[in-house]
Formats: C-alpha cells, sequence, structure tokens
C-alpha cells in the first residue's frame, strides 16, 4: 500500500515513458520444480489484472490493501497497469497465460522507491515472492533505485519472511500500526548466496521430478516393431518402471503391448508426470499443450525436425520451449535419446536405448543423441555403472548446469560425467561447477574445441575466445576436462574405484622393464613426481613377491599413489598376480591404477564387486596402455590438488566507486549508439574511480613541446610513438628510454624524425620514466557468451608470438588473481629469474583484482588493454592503455534466477 503522503510526493517526480524492457523478462523455476514467466506489466493486462485479483482470497487481499477490496476499481486498475519502467514498474508472474504473482515499485523520493508483492493463494509457498522480489530489485536498480521501503501487517508473515530472508538485512520499525521494512537492494554477499541456494534446490526438484516419474506417457506409441513409439514402450516395460505407463496415439487400434491406448494425453484418467513424445515434429506443439492441459510435469521430445534443420525448426523449437516453461513444465530434448534412472525403486528407461547399465554411482550426461547408445555400452563394457543418464539432444531448456544441480545433492550420485557439445551459459557453468567440484568430481569432454564452433539445433551465442581461455573455465571451476571419449571413461573408472591421491608422489612397480621407464617418462611429462626407482622383478616373479612389494610401496608414507605393470611370461597366463594384486588393493588406502597385458579377464580379477554384482570401491582400473593408466591417475591428482586449495575469498575493494564509474560510462555511450573508444581524461578517470593510476603522458607536436613537458614531468623521461605498429616497439626505434636532460630529449625527437618522417610528430608523446621492471599486460573483453574475461601476460613480441597468457573468468578471489599471474610460462621473470630481483607481485595481484571488478561491474566495457603494466621490486605502473564501450550484450547469469 502507498501512503497519501508518498504518493504525493511521487507526483512531484518527474515522470519518463521508456519503452516496454524486454530484457526483463524471464523463465524461471519455483521452489516445487515448476516454471513461470516473469515480464513487466502492459497496459493490455487490465482483464488479467481483475481476473488475478478475483482469485485472491479476503485474506490476501487485506495483507496487500490493509482493507477488504474484493473488485479493483478501474482507476486502480489503470494505475497498476499503466507505468513509465522508471518511476513506477512492475513484473507480473504467469503459468498457462494467467497471472498468479505481481510485484511493483513505486519512487517515493530520488534512489528510494517502495515495494509490494501479491501471490495468488495456491501459488504461495512455492518461492514465487523471492524470485520476484529478486527480479525488482534488479530492474529497480538498472533504474537508478538503491534503496527500497515495505509497509507489511504484522501478521503477514509470509511477505516479512520474503523481506527477512532475501539477504538485503532490512531494518525493521513499527509504524501506526504497521511494520515499516527499509532496506538497500545493492546485491550483498548474503543475498547472493541466498538466491544462489534457491536456485540451486529449485532447479534441482525441477529434474528430480523428470528422472523420477510416477507415471509416464508415450505419445506417438506403436505396435510397428522397432518404431520410435515400439521402442520407447518397450523399453520403459522391459526395464521394469515402477509407476504407470499409458500409450497415446489417436490412430491406434486396440492395445500397445499390453497398455490401454489413448488418443490425447488428457484422456487419460490418471495423473501424467512425464511424456515422451515421439511424434512427427510439426504435432509436438499441440501435444505440448495437450500436455499443459493435463498439468504434465515434465517433456521427453525425441523427435527431431527442429533447430538442427534450421528454418522453421529452428522457431519450432523456440515456441516448444515457451509453451512448455509457461505451463510450469521443463524440456529434454528436442532430438534426444531419453533419460535412464537405475534406482530400483524407479527402474526407468525413457529412452531409445536397449542398453540400460547396472547400478553405479556415476550420474551422466550427454548433448548427443546419436552417441548415447554407444555412450551407456561403453560403460557397461568398461564395468561401471551409472545413477542417471540423461541425452538432451538439442539442449533447448534441460542442461548440463540443471543436472550439476540436481547432481550435487543426489546421494546416489558421486562422479559426474559431461559430454558437451556447447555451453549455454558458461558463467553459470563456471559458478556451479566450482561450487559443485568441491564435493563431486565433474569429467567433462567438450568437442568442438578447436573450432569452437556451434552444433547444429543448439541456440547459443558464439565465442570469441580461443581455445585456452575456455580450458582455463574449466580449470578455474575445478572440472577434470579430458580431449576424448575413451580418457572420459579412463578417468570415470579412476574416480569410481580408488580414492584420490594425497599429493604427486606416485611409485612404479611392475616385471618390465620397458613398460616401467614409458611409465615414468608418462608421469615426468604430467608433472607427477616419481618417488625413487621403478621396482621392477623379473618376468618369473611369484604372485606372493607381486604383492609383497605392492604392500610395502602403499604403506610407504612417501608414496601418494602406486602405477602397478604386468606382462605375463611365456606359457603363463598371469591370472594368479592379477588376482593377488587385487586381493592387496582391495585393502589399500590409497590410489592404485594397473595395466596388464595379455591376461585374459584380468580387468573381473582386479574388481571388487559388491553384494548386487556391481563394481565398488577398491577395484583396480585396468588400463589397455601405460600412458592411458598415468594420464589417468594425472588427471584425478591434479583434481585432487584443486580440491585441497582453498578457495579463496573475492576481497571487498573500499576505495572504488562503481555508481561513478557506471555514469560515466553511459554519459559516454550517449555520444554514440554504436559505441566509442574511451580514451584520455575520460580512461584515466575512468581506472581512477576502481582505484587504477594511469600515468599521464603530453603530446610532443614540437620538440620544444616534448622538452617543456619533459620539464613539467620530471627527468628522466620516455619519448614514444602512440601508432599501433610502433606502441612498447623498442626494438622498431619507436620508444625511446632513459632520457635525462633537454638535450637527450631534444636528440631523441631528431631521431623520430629522421626515422619515420616529420608525420610521426602527430603522434609522439612524453611519460615520465617509470625505472627498471618487467613488462606486463593486462585486458579484459566482453565475450557474447562468456561475459567478462580477464587476461594476463608478460609483455613482449615473443610472448605475443606464443600466446603465452592466463584467463580467468571474474569475479576473481584473491587466490585466483594469485594463480593468474603465476599461469603465463614466462612468469619466473617475475620471480627472480637467473638472479634478478623479485618483482612486487602483490601489487599486480591487486591490480587484477580491481580489473576483473570493473570488467564484472560494466558489461558496456567491450574492451580494455592496459599495455604495458610495468611491475617493479616496490610496485606496479600502468603506463598505456584503451578501451572499447559498446551498448551491452545481456550476460546470461545476469545476479537474478533466470533459465536459459
Amino acid at each position: 500500500m502507498i501512503t497519501e503522503s508518498r504518493r504525493a510526493a511521487q507526483t512531484s517526480l518527474h515522470l519518463v515513458d521508456l519503452p516496454y524492457p524486454a530484457h526483463w523478462e524471464a523463465d524461471v523455476v519455483l521452489r516445487d520444480g515448476g516454471t513461470a514467466h516473469l515480464r513487466p506489466i502492459r497496459a493490455a493486462d487490465a482483464d488479467l489484472l481483475r481476473e488475478f485479483h478475483g482469485r485472491l482470497s479476503p485474506e490476501t487481499i487485506y495483507f496487500r490493501f490493509f482493507a477488504p477490496y474484493p473488485v479493483l476499481s478501474d482507476r486502480d486498475v489503470t494505475r497498476f497497469t499503466v507505468v513509465d519502467y522508471d518511476q513506477r514498474a512492475a513484473i507480473v508472474a504467469t503459468v498457462g497465460g494467467s497471472i498468479v504473482g505481481v510485484v511493483r515499485y513505486d519512487q517515493v523520493k530520488p534512489a528510494e522507491a517502495e515495494v509490494a508483492f501479491v501471490i495468488r493463494d495456491d501459488y504461495q509457498g512455492r518461492g514465487l515472492g523471492s524470485v520476484l522480489l529478486e527480479h525488482i530489485a534488479a530492474a529497480a536498480r538498472e533504474r537508478g533505485v538503491r534503496r527500497f521501503v515495505a509497509e507489511v501487517l504484522p501478521a503477514n508473515n509470509r511477505m516479512l519472511e520474503v523481506f527477512r530472508q532475501a539477504g538485503y538485512g532490512p531494518h525493521t520499525s513499527m509504524e501506526d500500526g504497521y511494520l515499516l521494512m527499509e532496506f538497500t537492494i545493492e546485491p550483498t554477499e548474503l543475498s547472493r548466496a541466498v538466491m544462489e541456494a534457491r536456485e540451486h534446490r529449485a532447479e534441482a526438484h525441477s529434474i528430480e521430478r523428470l528422472l523420477a516419474p510416477r507415471s509416464v506417457a508415450v505419445v506417438g506409441a506403436s505396435e510397428r516393431p522397432d518404431s520410435v513409439g515400439e521402442t520407447l514402450v518397450r523399453n520403459l516395460l522391459d526395464s521394469g518402471f515402477q509407476g504407470e505407463v499409458y500409450a497415446v496415439n489417436p490412430s491406434a487400434d486396440g492395445a500397445i503391448r499390453g497398455l490401454p491406448t489413448y488418443a490425447r494425453v488428457s484422456d487419460i484418467p490418471g495423473d501424467v508426470d512425464l511424456a515422451l513424445v515421439a511424434v512427427p515434429p510439426a504435432a509436438v506443439l499441440d501435444v505440448a499443450d495437450d500436455c499443459a492441459a493435463k498439468g504434465v510435469l515434465g517433456l521427453v521430445v525425441v523427435s527431431s525436425g527442429f533447430a538442427e534443420v534450421g528454418g522453421d525448426g529452428r522457431q519450432r523449437q523456440r515456441t516448444l520451449v515457451t509453451r512448455a516453461r509457461a505451463n510450469g513444465m521443463r524440456v529434454i530434448g528436442p532430438n534426444c535419446l531419453g533419460v535412464l534412472n537405475t534406482d530400483p525403486a524407479v527402474s526407468l528407461n525413457a529412452s531409445l536405448s536397449p542398453v540400460m547399465p547396472g547400478r553405479g554411482r556415476i550420474g551422466f550426461f550427454s548433448q548427443s543423441g546419436a552417441l548415447g547408445v554407444a555412450l551407456l555400452e561403453t560403460i557397461v563394457s568398461r564395468g561401471l555403472g551409472l545413477s542417471t543418464f540423461v541425452s538432451a539432444g538439442n539442449r533447448a531448456d534441460v542442461s548440463g548446469n540443471d543436472l550439476i544441480q540436481y547432481w550435487e545433492d543426489d546421494p546416489a550420485t558421486d562422479v559426474l560425467l559431461l559430454y558437451l557439445e556447447s555451453i549455454g551459459n558458461p558463467r553459470k557453468f563456471s559458478r556451479i561447477a566450482r561450487r559443485t567440484s568441491r564435493s563431486k568430481p565433474i569429467v567433462a569432454v567438450k568437442s568442438g574445441r578447436s573450432s569452437q564452433g556451434i552444433p547444429l539445433g543448439h541456440t547459443v551465442r558464439a565465442t570469441r575466445l580461443p581455445p585456452a581461455a575456455v580450458d582455463e573455465m574449466f580449470r578455474q571451476s575445478g572440472v577434470i576436462q579430458v580431449e576424448t571419449l575413451s580418457e572420459l571413461f579412463d578417468v570415470a573408472m579412476q574416480l569410481s574405484f580408488q580414492p584420490l591421491p594425497q599429493g604427486r608422489r606416485v611409485s612404479i612397480i611392475g616385471n618390465s622393464d620397458a613398460l616401467a621407464v614409458l611409465a615414468a617418462d608418462a608421469a615426468a611429462a604430467r608433472g607427477l613426481q616419481l618417488v625413487g626407482e621403478p621396482h621392477t622383478f623379473g618376468p618369473g616373479a611369484s604372485p606372493a613377491e607381486f604383492g609383497k612389494v605392492l604392500a610395502a610401496v602403499v604403506d610407504d608414507p612417501a608414496v601418494d599413489s602406486v602405477v602397478v605393470l604386468f606382462v605375463p611370461p611365456l606359457n603363463a597366463s598371469g591370472q594368479n598376480v592379477a588376482r593377488e594384486l587385487g586381493q592387496v588393493a582391495g585393502r589399500a588406502t590409497k590410489p592404485i591404477v594397473a595395466t596388464v597385458l595379455a591376461v585374459e579377464g584380468a580387468s573381473e580379477l582386479l574388481r571388487r564387486v559388491s553384494p548386487d554384482g556391481v563394481p565398488a570401491v577398491g577395484s583396480v582400473p585396468a588400463y589397455a596402455s601405460v600412458e592411458d593408466a598415468v594420464r589417468a591417475l594425472a588427471a584425478v591428482t591434479s583434481y585432487a590438488q584443486w580440491r585441497r586449495t582453498p578457495r579463496g575469498d573475492v576481497p571487498e575493494l573500499a576505495d572504488i566507486d562503481p555508481e561513478a564509474a557506471r555514469d560515466l560510462v553511459e554519459a559516454e555511450l550517449m555520444r554514440s549508439v554504436e559505441g566509442c573508444e574511451l580514451s584520455g581524461a575520460a580512461l584515466t578517470e575512468l581506472l581512477r574511480l576502481y582505484g587504477v593510476n594511469l600515468w599521464p603522458t603530453e603530446p610532443a607536436a614540437t620538440a620544444d613541446a616534448a622538452a617543456d613537458a619533459a620539464g613539467r614531468l620530471g627527468y628522466p623521461v620516455v619519448l614514444k610513438a602512440s601508432v599501433p605498429h610502433l606502441m612498447h616497439r623498442t626494438d622498431l626505434g619507436g620508444v625511446r628510454l632513459e632520457l635525462g636532460s633537454e638535450s637527450a630529449v631534444r636528440r631523441a625527437y631528431e631521431q623520430f624524425l629522421d626515422t619515420f618522417g616529420p608525420q610521426i610528430a602527430d603522434e609522439l608523446v612524453v611519460q615520465r620514466m617509470a625505472g627498471r621492471g618487467v613488462a606486463c599486460v593486462v585486458e579484459t573483453s566482453e565475450d557474447a557468451l562468456f561475459g567478462p574475461v580477464v587476461s594476463f601476460g608478460i609483455g613482449g613480441v615473443v610472448t605475443e608470438l606464443v600466446e603465452d597468457r592466463g584467463y580467468r573468468i571474474p569475479p576473481l578471489s584473491d587466490l585466483d588473481a594469485a594463480a593468474l599471474v603465476r599461469s603465463p610460462k614466462a612468469a619466473p621473470l617475475l620471480f627472480g629469474y637467473r638472479g634478478a630481483e623479485t618483482m612486487d607481485v602483490a601489487a599486480l595481484e591487486d591490480l587484477l583484482l580491481r580489473v576483473s571488478r570493473l570488467a564484472d561491474d560494466l558489461p558496456e566495457l567491450a574492451r580494455l588493454e592496459l599495455n604495458p603494466v610495468l611491475a617493479t621490486p616496490s610496485g606496479v605502473a600502468v603506463l598505456s592503455g584503451s578501451a572499447r564501450l559498446a551498448p551491452p550484450v545481456a550476460r546470461r547469469d545476469p545476479g537474478v534466477r533466470r533459465l536459459g
């Protein structure tokens, strides 16, 4: 409710009509796993708002308006729906075309607005209020509002809890019988943590509803042998699904595999949780509408003919997802293989795969439907088991991010495998993978790494980042990235059966000197530290000798992991040795990998099997080659080291002014719709607002001007050319250093003119000499897919040629900044290489933190280059910089909950 005094204050504000802010629209997941669509209110919503109000209970109306108000007046309907999206704005939540919640703000004074929301009674308690508050706060911040006030009746506990639990820390006071809550709406560490926790629970629950349905309808079910519809029904029934199965096909005559058939999903008498859709693409939208009317929770669309065929198919795919989400449903696919859940209480094979692996601790997400059956067959052949499997096909809705959210808390899943053809929201992936990897390993193979292309059917933005930057995003998130599917399963075996190593020290034992040398070379190449010489013995060593040496090595406190190698001697099977190794390894507390060649059944002999027949922890993964074994061990070792490393903290930077920086950027962009280069005083000021001091330069159009500038700046000085091909190039004569007198400046000036001609005069500048140090380059760029990316490298032509640069995704923690400084191969130059002085690395790290925060705060900063940044033993000097501003592309992880 807005008091009359506040309404009067509002009318004194200058109202500005802004266009409909389409970027405020969002699909969101609610606490129960259902979805809703959020959008700004429109004048055309008058009838919808009346209908919404008419469905509110008297109590809800009283809590909102502080009085009985059964029918909205025309005047209030107009006031609520006709807004300027600036000083008065509202966002509605819709499901199935009906409004189920409204939140609005009304400015009562500059930078302060009153906020209020109301939720339809049947949607209360589903987390909609907190989602609406997040989105209206983000919209208000965009319009310059920094503070919300809310008037709440003391008995309105639901609304009070929404405000109290949002993480903004509201101040509460009593005023005229109601509670007045006041709070700033700038995101805080607590508010971000609250948002992410709610997002995590909601998205996990939305996936749980798809993977553990109580009933499944196969739309397009068929009796025709080996048809898609027949295969889906057969696999569902053969898997022993514990719920109800319904067959849907309007053309069917009689039962299908003993199941009664229905013409439409809405004709089914019982509830339907999941619909498997296998109909021609043109019919899928009608099926989705029918499922929405039935109240289906989710769709698995195996039908093809969508974005992968382009044109109309792409639009059909967008419409499918829009309609499904607007009606509370999630979509897996289209063009997918399906889903599996091996939990005996579910036993679901809702897929086209005839292969259903046994129960295991691996969750597997694959974007490829075509590869799905082969992947599942490999799981079985490797002796692995699955908890759940999802083939996402075109990944129009449900993505790997959703599955990570689900598996993080799933007690049946310990290892996460991802086959990725694209990443729709890398910022969110990085955020949730970094959190999940602390407790459960994530192994990913990313196809198309070299081309960075977008697969057919995937509607994602293109990235211009080099593959090294994408790889760094995986490493920063703790994800074990592998190059091939074979390596994916190699690492999965290690993680499924063996403990994590406590360090990089490895011991090698075996009966082949040749294999031992190969293993030692592979270990050294992968950064593992060999403990002593390999323990090798002759081909006639007995099983007991093998077991004794292995037990001794495992007990050695100087050893973190063991590589076992065995080749049977002539006329010997070697099975007894394999059996002995398996028994000793089963009692070990350190990871062991093995390469056992030419021994029939070696993998089975090295396994430990649980009572239900599934390979268990303590099994020794057996690899076909030494290199495969060591590669898998090294990958897991690096992951374990990452996991032991503290997370670090994103420090609060006290001497920055983000609001002033935003004002500066907006003012500059108003001059050019296309964007603009930022230089001179504007760039200096922007950097100053983030605590970065850009050293000044003065133009030197004549020798006299150069001498005068040098006198003002103080000797020694530098005279340099500002044209791109000569900047920073002492080797080309573009920089003259250590000019300690006026005569030296004049002489250098004449040399420039002699070398490059008189036209160079307009490009010459003078700058104070910074002293000796290591030249570095700090850059940020705003990528359409990844958002801001920070890079660091040592300056110089050679490091540019070999692309010796490190990358990180903001926000950077203090440990991220430290790692980024150390990531280039030339980084030892900063740490006293060959007796040189050690540079002030802490100052470099501080600079990276500031640049990271600047890039994270301002999506309009398309590019920033600080080059050179001179690192010296006593600090850093930012000697030159350039930047470009551009209209921002909406980031895929904007700080509020949204799908996509």
